[in-house]
């Protein structure tokens, strides 16, 4: 059994940022992937500013940011994650491009080499039937934002070998997270009552019940949740909201998982959330949550 050493992260957006700072801060080795070098110089720069955070509230010691960052490399070459035992796919949801990311890792990176998809709502059977490998592939589903969320959904596949599922429990351990078991079924545990909530939320907000800032304050003071929905929602972003309803309501017909007129709305207004500065609420500046 291979050990994990090095891995590579496909996706420098809020979910790939977040998860390539939970791997560098545990010691390993972190290698991320984006077509775009500005992406990836973002990446770094939202990644170092909340670990310099987390150095000022004590949650890490003098310098350990620095040494953290050490770990993390961008590169917008495919091949330069040969070296990695494990690469986790944190793209947008496309069956079409999993594949196609897959299959071209599938001959770039050794035979041991570990595949897992962060999707929150693609079978990750069919995303492993394109891999190559599918009897090592899994989903690994962590949860937004991903440098202050513990929690991390595993999936196995019908082809997912023990061996395979096995090792990522353990790595997952190892990077101080807590998994847990979920069958491969739309949602998993999490997105299966947050997409159809978020947009009932969403659709609140649309026909005037209240005002944004009203229903998190609501939802934060009578349930005790850290974040508003709206709020999560601006970090998740709508067109990524658009992508996971109509993902998710295309695999159960979920009248509540269809995507909300709204969001169409600000997607063509471009008010997409906390990374353009505006979505449900106003932002000063884009960095990462918790920075």
């Amino acid at each position: 059994m291979s050990e994990i050493k090095t891995v590579g992260v496909v996706g420098s957006g809020t979910m790939g940022t977040g998860i390539a700072i939970v791997i560098a801060r545990a010691g390993f080795k972190t290698i991320v992937l984006d077509t775009r070098e500005e992406a990836l110089e973002n990446a770094r720069q939202q990644a170092a500013g909340f670990l310099q955070k987390s150095v000022a509230r004590g949650k890490l010691k003098e310098g350990q940011d620095v040494e953290i960052m050490q770990q993390w490399t961008g590169t917008t070459r495919a091949e330069d994650l040969a070296e990695c035992d494990l690469v986790i796919e944190a793209i947008f949801e496309d069956l079409k491009v999993k594949h196609e990311l897959f299959s071209k890792l599938d001959k770039i990176c050794p035979p041991h080499t570990l595949f897992a998809s962060n999707t929150s709502t693609i079978s990750i059977t069919e995303i492993a039937g394109g891999s190559g490998r599918p009897d090592k592939v899994a989903g690994m589903h962590f949860c937004l934002p991903a440098q202050l969320m513990k929690l991390v959904e595993m999936s196995p596949g019908l082809t997912t070998s023990d061996e395979t599922s096995n090792r990522l429990w353990a790595f997952t351990e190892a990077l101080g997270q807590k998994p847990v078991k979920t069958r491969d079924t739309p949602g998993f545990i999490l997105n299966y009552f947050l997409i159809p909530w978020h947009n009932d939320v969403i659709n609140m907000v649309d026909q005037g019940v209240a005002e944004p800032a009203d229903i998190d304050r609501a939802v934060k003071t009578a349930l005790g949740y850290p974040l508003g929905p709206l709020e999560l929602l601006d970090m998740v972003g709508m067109d990524t909201q658009k992508l996971l309803s109509e993902a998710m309501y295309g695999l159960t017909n979920e009248p509540r998982a269809a995507c909300p007129t709204l969001v169409k709305r600000m997607i063509g207004a471009g008010k997409l959330g906390r990374k353009t500065g505006e979505g449900f609420h106003s932002y000063q500046n884009n960095k990462i949550f918790g920075a």
